[in-house]
């Protein structure tokens, strides 16, 4: 596998801000968080960023404030006459997990042509100003998946969070890597930015995580597949407003998950052909 680096992000040249890119946003009752997102998002030199809101059928109307705010910019685009789209809604009728919100708002966004996919959360937590940074990285080295990474040099954690949550954290990232022998540091981070081809690759529709893990999964699956991963440091910020959704049967998931890849793995390898290696 591929070992993730920690770059240095460069300038973004101005053509390079054109570039089709997609930011996939998952909701569940982000009524209050959502507008000042989006407001954030379109404020973005990047003429080629679009946002896909996943709503979950939000039981508090976040799904009609998602496409109020889609008529807004979007509007606001025909009237000058570019014809873009600058925001979608993808509505889901029902609460299947961050996992299953992700799969269906990325293979919906390289389906429309995004040549990169932005995986954001709606709480505020991710930083709207690192996107160019991260799509410089990406354009400039080749690299398939970019990571805001709270765990490599220059990355923070938020003061609001307890000492126990940051251990908590920290410990998640270290059991996963070490369970599946990777250098990502920051393999559970939900910030991540993705080339279209890496998508199409990893195979999105086969992926078997439906919470918090699907983090995890897909870089795994990056990363065996022969992509270069790196990782750029992020603030990372507690959640402005809401609740969170880490639930019970989302952690079980997230401590279970590492071992099922690592078993799968090795099955693999056990049938493999003598003489043949994975990358």
């Amino acid at each position: 596998m591929s070992s993730p680096r920690t770059p240095a992000g460069p300038p973004l040249p101005a053509e390079w801000g054109r570039t089709p890119l997609t930011v996939v946003m998952p909701t569940y009752n982000e009524a209050q968080n959502l507008p000042t997102m989006t407001e954030a998002l379109m404020a973005l030199p990047l003429e080629g960023l679009r946002l896909l809101v996943v709503d979950d059928d939000s039981p508090d109307g976040t799904g009609a404030i998602a496409e109020q705010l889609a008529e807004k910019y979007n509007e606001a685009e025909r009237r000058d006459e570019t014809g873009r789209v600058r925001m979608g809604v993808l509505h889901r009728t029902a609460k299947e997990g961050l996992g299953r919100a992700y799969a269906a708002g990325m293979e919906r966004a390289v389906a429309e042509g995004a040549a990169y996919v932005l995986q954001m959360d709606a709480d505020g937590s991710h930083p709207t100003e690192k996107i160019a940074d991260m799509l410089g990285v990406a354009l400039a080295t080749g690299a398939d998946v970019v990571v805001g990474s709270r765990y490599v040099p220059g990355g923070t954690l938020s003061d609001a969070w307890k000492t126990h949550r940051k251990l908590l954290s920290r410990w998640a990232n270290a059991y996963a890597s070490g369970i599946l022998g990777t250098r990502v540091r920051d393999i559970t981070g939900g910030f991540n930015l993705w080339s279209a081809h890496a998508l199409r690759t990893i195979d999105l529709g086969s992926v078997d995580s439906a919470g918090y893990s699907f983090q995890v999964e897909t870089k795994y699956r990056a990363l065996r597949a022969g992509f270069t991963v790196m990782e750029v440091p992020i603030h990372f910020e507690d959640r402005t407003a809401g609740e969170s959704k880490m639930d019970l049967a989302v952690q079980l998931e997230s401590v279970a998950m590492p071992w099922r890849l690592r078993s799968k793995t090795l099955r693999a390898a056990a049938t493999r052909p003598a003489g043949k290696r994975s990358r």
